[in-house]
């Protein structure tokens, strides 16, 4: 061994700044170098460089939190150099630096670019910090932040400058959790829990994800104990998860720290199934052997011919203080500010600064150094991190066969059962396309049971007699969350996601999440390209009338109405061919999330083929009566709406009243757009006029509540003299449909009582003298539920 490679360990060795070496790790890394995997020389020159880096990262980190700029000569700041309003997760982005720069690291030794995401999105500072130390910066921070002085002090100034343009943007390409501007990014992890649940059903065969969890977020979302119940080396890619373990959440310890700390955890994974292993999380060379080990136990895992389920996935935990190598570690104040003062006007804080900067510091020269050891994806052919696979999904465009449709004069039909004899066929049509199915529980009673045959249940052991296999593409757990996890992290493949209307409820943050972070994607030009995914809702607010008012609950179509409608689409279908025509509209689209709410039980034809698409296209469509000449418009925004404003159509017909019958399908086209990017998908002012003639008495009955659909179609709303809107009003019980629409005020004949003070009408002329007391709670609910056309 000639001197320089003798000389090599040895620096590496000695550590860097804060970081030192375990002896543990110190043999890991030598049992690397032994392995083969690249020549000694290189491994101790990259991790000697990867210390370097991470000192670089947690100086720049502290800065980004407490100063609006940096000096490059290492001279201590003065108090006209830091922020008046200092702000940043601190302690969690101090613990993220090692962590990234050895997954870095692992690449650069590996010579292999693997993917990455992060739980804890608000310990973004750690990855800009990163990246723009190595250059790998996103487009729009391209320029602007880089590793000179001015680029590094732009980058501490817009971290929190609250920056905003004349348009209401933000007005740099930076914010306080990762965002489409954090170049790799692929989630915003905001809402903590969601990547735990979601990173096992996230790599395709071939490829690598390292998910970094916080150990905070292991309190919210207990689905992700189940990744071995769910990971398959058949059509899964290595997935790696490591826990950051720095035992403190805002205000005290978690949950793991307080019953026992790493060894606790040890048990606790091992039981539900991992095969964990502890490292320290201060050192950057720990995280990259841990990586390269964890994918080694994955591959030989697979290799073996009797290999049986769940797979002992390996569970890295990262073993740390919050706020490592800077003054206030492990305690509290951590957490944000850990100084305890503002170093702008208190010079205790503004030395302690100073004093921790000054042990972080690395000279430009050496962080050039490092960068070119660790920065070596060109040289090695490879893509940079930014650009891993999951950041650029964009497979192929689905094959849809053409549905089969229903036809006028056949029996009613289940527009659930409907989907699920067409889900089949799209999922025998795209073979390289991965299925995944979310699914809480009760697909087969949700009336998709021919989907359950086809994919069936994902399991360990398979039993006789039940659809399920070790290979089923159905993720069936009692736990929204982690199902729609499933399908939301499957971006390379095809998805479905099945769910009780109240009970998707749970899964709104998480599908929440997805919405935001593709719509800000699109709002700064980085149009995503994952198939989009379909929220089906059945055993709806309208049909489990036979439960308890906990089952009755439109809130979920509302709550996603609120977003931005070219992302979130909310989808009413009335009829077995709309109900597939939507799924279709669905599945042609890319980077947004439909919610669909499906009636399961047998509904009558309403729409052939050409008009079933032309109302999904259209957004809504008349379904009986002509506009020339109409006294009153009734639009129905769902199925069993649509069938009762069908009746009181018929009856006020029977009086000579001329009615126009529209069925609304996508209520957010005729919005109120908020933005270009929502203008272009709402209706123009000719297409509303075209389907809501101005000035016309109208009432609206919808599916949801009445208050949020009016003002969502305040442009259908000619005031209230001659508009108005019935809906859920949130009465309910153990009830029959008829009873469900009798007491929300939503039958065929509270719809005439409405619509005669819209149009000067008598109700009384209208209704007969029984019906008249029911709708005014003086007669027998029956007495309206009798009728019929």
């Amino acid at each position: 061994m000639n001197r320089t490679s003798t000389a090599t360990p040895r620096i590496w060795q000695q550590g860097y700044g804060p970081i030192r070496h375990s002896n543990e790790t110190i043999e890991r890394v030598a049992a690397l170098a032994a392995s083969g995997v690249v020549d000694g020389e290189t491994l101790y020159r990259i991790l000697a460089a990867a210390d370097r880096l991470t000192s670089a990262a947690m100086w720049m980190v502290a800065h980004m939190t407490y100063a609006h700029r940096v000096d490059l000569s290492g001279a201590p700041l003065p108090a006209d150099a830091f922020k008046t309003t200092p702000e940043g997760h601190t302690g969690g982005s101090l613990n993220m630096v090692p962590a990234f720069v050895g997954y870095l690291a692992a690449n650069a030794i590996t010579a292999r670019t693997r993917s990455w995401m992060m739980g804890q999105g608000h310990s973004v500072a750690a990855i800009e910090a990163v990246n723009a130390l190595t250059g790998d910066v996103s487009p729009a921070q391209r320029g602007r932040y880089d590793r000179s002085e001015k680029g590094l002090s732009q980058l501490a100034a817009d971290f929190y400058s609250y920056a905003i343009d004349a348009d209401g943007k933000a007005a740099v390409p930076l914010g306080s959790h990762a965002g489409p501007n954090t170049a790799g990014a692929i989630s915003e992890g905001g809402y903590l829990g969601f990547a735990e649940v979601q990173y096992v059903h996230a790599p395709l065969p071939g490829e690598s994800l390292v998910a970094f969890l916080s150990d905070g977020a292991f309190e919210e979302q207990r689905g992700s104990d189940w990744t071995p119940r769910w990971w398959r080396a058949e059509d899964t890619g290595h997935a790696i998860p490591v826990m950051i373990l720095n035992g403190r959440r805002i205000e005290e310890r978690v949950q793991i720290a307080q019953q026992g700390g790493a060894d606790w955890l040890i048990d606790h994974l091992k039981l539900n199934g991992f095969d964990p292993f502890i490292i320290d999380g201060r050192d950057p060379a720990a995280f990259a052997c841990a990586i390269i080990e964890a994918e080694r136990r994955l591959e030989r895992f697979a290799a073996e011919p009797t290999r049986s389920y769940p797979a002992p996935i390996p569970y890295v935990i990262a073993e740390t203080i919050k706020g490592f190598g800077f003054p206030g570690a492990d305690t509290n104040a951590a957490h944000n500010l850990p100084l305890g003062g503002n170093p702008a006007h208190d010079e205790r804080a503004r030395n302690a600064f100073n004093e921790a900067a000054q042990a972080l510091f690395v000279s430009a020269e050496q962080i050039e150094s490092a960068v070119a050891e660790i920065a070596v994806y060109g040289k090695q052919s490879r893509e940079p991190e930014s650009r891993h696979a999951l950041a650029l999904r964009n497979p192929a465009a689905p094959i849809l066969p053409e549905p089969d449709w229903t036809v006028a004069g056949d029996p009613p039909d289940c527009a659930m059962h409907a989907l699920d004899r067409w889900f089949v066929r799209v999922v025998d049509a795209n073979p390289t396309l991965r299925p995944r199915v979310g699914n809480p529980d009760e697909l087969r009673s949700n009336h998709m049971g021919a989907t359950l045959e086809r994919l069936r249940h994902r399991v360990n052991t398979s039993d006789a007699g039940v659809p399920d296999a070790i290979g089923g593409a159905v993720i069936t757990a009692l736990n929204e969350e982690a199902v729609a996890g499933a399908a939301l992290a499957n971006k390379g493949g095809v998805n479905l996601i099945v769910s009780y209307e109240a009970f998707a409820m749970k899964m709104l943050g998480g599908v929440r999440q997805e919405i935001v972070f593709a719509r800000r994607q699109r709002e700064a030009g980085q149009e995503p390209r994952w198939i989009s995914v379909p929220l089906v809702v059945t055993s709806h607010t309208w049909e489990n009338a036979k439960n308890e008012q906990s089952h009755q609950d439109p809130t979920i179509g509302e709550a996603l109405l609120g977003e931005m409608s070219d992302t979130s689409r909310v989808l009413f279908p009335v009829d077995a061919n709309s109900a597939m025509a939507a799924l279709r509209s669905i599945y042609s689209g890319r980077g947004q999330v439909g919610c669909l709410i499906v009636s399961k039980r047998d509904m009558p034809h309403r729409f052939d083929a050409e008009a079933a698409e032309r109302f999904v296209t259209d957004g809504a469509a008349h379904v009986q009566g002509e506009a020339e000449g109409a006294e009153l418009q009734i639009v129905a925004i769902g199925a069993y709406q649509l069938e009762e404003a069908l009746k009181a159509a018929h009856r006020l017909a029977m009086h000579g009243h001329q009615i126009l019958v529209t069925a609304m399908f996508e209520p957010g086209r005729f919005r109120t757009p908020r933005d270009p990017i929502e203008a272009a998908f709402t209706a123009n002012a000719d297409e509303l006029a075209a389907l809501f003639p101005p000035g016309m008495p109208r009432l609206i009955v919808s599916h949801t509540r009445p208050e949020p659909i009016l003002g969502l179609l305040r442009r259908l709303d000619s005031g209230p003299q001659i508009t108005a809107a019935r809906g859920y009003i949130s009465r309910g019980g153990t009830l029959d449909v008829s009873g469900m629409l009798f007491a929300n005020r939503c039958s065929w004949a509270h719809l005439i009582d409405a619509a005669s003070s819209l149009t000067g009408w008598h109700s009384l002329d209208l209704l007969a003298p029984a019906e008249r007391d029911a709708v005014e709670g003086r007669g027998h609910p029956g007495d309206i539920a009798a009728f019929n056309i």
